[in-house]
């Protein structure tokens, strides 16, 4: 996109016209892949994000899947306007050639529920309220209200507790087959 259509697009009256630019800027966008360090994806994003603001560049979004370790999403009207925006990054290794398609990042959007991942025999450890930091075992799963029922295995009596699934953390699968 050139200078002088950017520019007669920022001198339009706000409003209809305005709303229009807007949506071929992004139907003309395309997502970009920027390989980083493992373990440095939210501070390249920032970085990406801070520079494409400052120096205004036709960046729409900067996403970092949670996921998948290594690589940074950007959406930007081209590839040399993401060239620009991570150039001179210490932990930023490349732009990936090539573009990824929205569905290639649906599986990174779409957020699969804790108890879904969980089973009888499980092994977990509880994150949040009281409980925090105690190790258990999955007794019974009730996926429908979201909620698992444990038996704490470093409790002196043993009784059954049920808590919200969204408080476990997945340890270790159990070791034996469910009876149905």
């Amino acid at each position: 996109m050139g200078l002088a259509k950017e520019a007669e697009e920022e001198t339009q009256p706000q409003g209809e016209a305005s709303g229009k630019a807007v949506e071929a800027k992004l139907s003309e966008s395309q997502i970009y892949v920027v390989k980083t360090t493992s373990g440095q994806e939210a501070n390249v994003a920032n970085l990406i994000y801070m520079r494409a603001l400052t120096n205004k560049l036709p960046i729409y979004a900067v996403m970092v899947a949670e996921g998948l370790k290594g690589y940074v999403f950007v959406e930007a009207a081209g590839p040399h306007f993401v060239d620009d925006a991570s150039s001179g990054i210490k932990h930023v290794k490349q732009r990936l050639p090539g573009v990824a398609s929205p569905a290639d990042l649906e599986r990174y959007l779409l957020v699969k529920p804790v108890v879904e991942e969980l089973n009888v025999d499980d092994m977990v450890e509880v994150v949040g309220g009281p409980l925090k930091g105690m190790k258990a075992k999955i007794v019974k799963v009730d996926k429908v209200k979201n909620e698992v029922t444990l038996e704490l295995l470093e409790a002196a009596v043993t009784m059954p507790i049920t808590v919200n699934a969204d408080y476990v953390r997945l340890v270790g699968r159990g070791r034996r087959e469910r009876e149905e």
